[in-house]
């Protein structure tokens, strides 16, 4: 049994296995332990084949293709039966339409296809694998923290771990599955596995929000499914092959460009772009592991990940620059309504779509300096933005919520806590770390490909985002002091340890890019276009290094600001002064009138402005007009 087919077997086997245990020490330990296995898994399986990489034939996977339609069939049926008593006949008729689909395929075209390779693991594979391996496992052993103070505050939850730890491992086995397959129906397969874990995570608590932000999951992602099985219809009966390797090197023809199309709908329906991202908004009702694995680091990255792909078919083609703009509209819209956010995992769940839509535009311009971008915001963000959802779940165990403007007491609540916040957010926009350097890159690539338009957006978008994250981390260094009779509980150790891990994942990230770009981007770039590859930012300028290294040595000293330092000093803690007399709460004081007002700090988030419901609809026409024009330029294209 080769080393593949064990990472993506692992995770399953282990799903088996938590899931079928109710014991709770025996359970977690499981989980632990599958989790570190998983991660050496995976850095085991990246080293092995990182130089040269791996094929892997697909003769003798009949009994696989079998066992895949089976589920295949079964999921359909789960999903047609749930849309009727649901009352949701769209997410059945897209079912029906997908299941006809593929089985009609299945049984006729395809019998005449032979796929050579199954399995293809390289650079970019590589890169995926680590993400979802490595912070999928870090996010696993936090989850058995978090779920025992998340039924403690959420009393009126049934208990069921067992499921939902048995939902994260199906969910890295099918991760696994869909960056390392190069057969198209094995991806498609994989695709709708993660769409089936996401539905049920997001209802996990069965309350009828949760409920309906599930359905409202999986009628877009199926949607989505049904697109893809399109895609894979119309290439295996055109160009007689199932292989993605063989589909990415033809021309971009309009034969070609229109199953490029649809499987860009997929890849954008996945990665919640617009007008695609209610559901990924809905989830956020999710506990916070799931946020942090499925709709933040990996399962939305699923979607980005095919675009980059598909880069070499897109660039100036007609599907490129649809696909590029509707990233765009969503990357300066989301990242404006991010600012009237005061819930953290909402300002994380649209701060998430718009770096999604900024990596959809570097994919889809598809330059070789672009793709250098759109790879390192994937890594980067993904470990940014799951220690920044981790450290949101722990942080409204603490204090009892997720209000952006009551995390002015962190500091005196859980000290370690807030600065591994600040350094997720840090990570997030500052200098020297990925997310900007990409970010960099991003609008280097945007102007030497003449896309002006997209250099704009970029900039608003941009300064959209210093905006609220600026206010959150002002928020955490006003070092507010809490109640003294309001409980708060400590971090276990299962959330401590991965909480900071990240943490120093994200701090080496700032020495680790160019490591990254030397051996697996350029590698990757230059095999994808055959043509010699360099990165875009110079090592060799001495000044920008200088620079970086002082940036680098900055960073490494701001924690010690946090460092207490008065543990010995026997100075007295005194009210706040108010403008008036305190009312002896600290919250209150006594005005000119001598009447009691309660004394309030606030950010300002401007509702009125950038609110959801003033730019999310006019977005979303926006997003639809623009795939319909996609769509008319196709045809005319084809006809």
């Amino acid at each position: 049994m080769s080393l593949i087919t064990v990472l993506i077997l692992f995770p399953l086997a282990a799903s088996i296995m938590v899931y079928l245990v109710r014991a709770e020490n025996i359970r977690n330990t499981i989980v632990r332990v599958g989790a570190v296995i998983t991660a050496g898994l995976t850095l085991v399986t990246a080293i092995a084949y990182f130089n040269d990489g791996l094929q892997l034939s697909a003769h003798g996977t009949e009994f696989i293709d079998i066992c895949m339609m089976v589920v295949e069939v079964c999921l359909a049926v789960y999903i047609i039966v749930t849309g009727i008593r649901e009352k949701k006949y769209l997410l059945s008729l897209f079912s029906i339409a997908q299941i006809i689909l593929i089985l009609w395929f299945e049984f006729t075209w395809k019998e005449g296809i032979e796929v050579q390779t199954g399995i293809i693991l390289d650079k970019l594979s590589s890169v995926m694998i680590l993400i979802i391996g490595v912070i999928g496992s870090l996010i696993c052993i936090y989850a058995v923290g978090y779920m025992k103070s998340y039924h403690v505050h959420h009393t009126e939850v049934k208990e069921r771990k067992s499921f939902f730890f048995a939902v994260l491992f199906l969910f890295l086995a099918a991760m696994f599955g869909l960056v390392l397959s190069n057969n198209l129906m094995w991806i498609y397969f994989c695709w709708e596995i993660t769409t089936f874990c996401s539905y049920l995570l997001i209802g996990y608590t069965k309350t009828e929000e949760a409920r309906n932000n599930s359905l409202l999951a999986l009628t877009i992602n199926v949607g989505g499914g049904l697109a893809f099985a399109c895609a894979i219809v119309m290439i295996g009966m055109n160009f007689h092959t199932l292989e993605l390797s063989d589909f990415i090197a033809m021309q971009p023809e309009a034969l070609v460009l229109v199953p490029v199309f649809l499987l860009c709908l997929a890849a954008l329906t996945k990665s919640a772009q617009l007008p695609f991202s209610a559901w990924l908004l809905g989830a956020m009702v999710a506990p916070t592991p799931s946020s942090a694995l499925l709709h933040s680091a990996t399962m939305v990255k699923a979607g980005v990940y095919l675009i980059i792909r598909l880069a070499p078919l897109l660039g100036e083609t007609v599907v490129g620059r649809i696909i590029t703009l509707v990233g765009a509209v969503t990357f300066l819209a989301c990242s404006l309504i991010a600012i009237s956010q005061r819930d953290a995992k909402k300002v994380l769940a649209y701060s998430t779509i718009a770096n999604l839509g900024l990596i959809v535009i570097c994919a889809s311009v598809g330059t070789q300096e672009s793709i250098w971008a759109a790879i390192l915001l994937v890594i980067f963000h993904a470990v940014s933005k799951s220690l920044l959802f981790l450290s949101v779940g722990s942080i409204e165990n603490q204090i009892g919520s997720r209000n952006v403007e009551k995390m002015d007491i962190l500091m005196n609540v859980s000290r370690k806590l807030a600065v591994c916040m600040i350094i997720g957010i840090s990570g997030m926009f500052l200098a020297p770390f990925g997310m900007l350097i990409s970010k960099w890159v991003a609008m280097k690539s945007f102007i030497d490909s003449r896309n002006m338009i997209i250099v704009v957006i970029l900039s608003y978008g941009s300064a959209a985002t210093l905006f609220y994250w600026g206010k959150w981390i002002g928020k955490l260094v006003s070092n507010g002091q809490p109640k003294v009779d309001e409980p708060h509980g400590g971090l276990y150790k299962d959330e401590k340890v991965p909480i900071f891990i990240h943490a120093v994942i994200v701090l080496l990230s700032c020495l680790a890019y160019p490591i990254i770009s030397k051996y697996a981007i350029v590698p990757y770039l230059e095999s994808t276009f055959g043509i010699s590859a360099s990165t875009p930012i110079g090592t060799g300028d001495q000044i920008l290094m200088v620079l970086m290294f002082v940036m680098i040595c900055l960073l490494i000293l701001v924690p010690l600001g946090y460092v207490p330092s008065n543990v010995r000093s026997k100075r007295r803690i005194t009210p706040i002064y108010m403008a008036g007399e305190n009312a002896g709460d600290n919250e209150n004081f006594i005005a000119a009138t001598g009447i009691k007002r309660k004394s309030e700090m606030s950010n300002w988030y401007m509702e009125g402005i950038f609110g959801n419901k003033n730019l999310m609809l006019l977005s979303n026409i926006i997003s639809i007009v623009l795939l319909c024009i996609g769509v008319l330029l196709l045809i005319g294209r084809w006809a």
